[in-house]
């Protein structure tokens, strides 16, 4: 399984910089969403990484045969 990761780095001047590591599609803005909300801050820029273009798979499996992959 993939590990989720929020990478936070904060500059001298008290800028703050997240990235999304291991969080496909749309689920990386909750993160993000999640940050704002712990600093009460509002994200100014944002850059996309080739993660929330791809979706998540997720297989299901029943006595060692895959039901169905989403």
């Amino acid at each position: 399984m993939n590990e989720k990761k929020l990478k936070i780095r904060i500059t001298e001047d008290g800028e703050i910089f997240a990235e999304t590591v291991g969080i496909k599609g749309k689920d990386c803005m909750q993160y993000i969403k999640l940050l704002e909300e712990l600093l009460g801050a509002e994200s100014v820029d944002s850059k996309y990484t080739k993660e929330y273009y791809e979706t998540e798979v997720q297989t299901i499996r029943r006595n060692n045969q895959i039901i169905r992959e989403e």
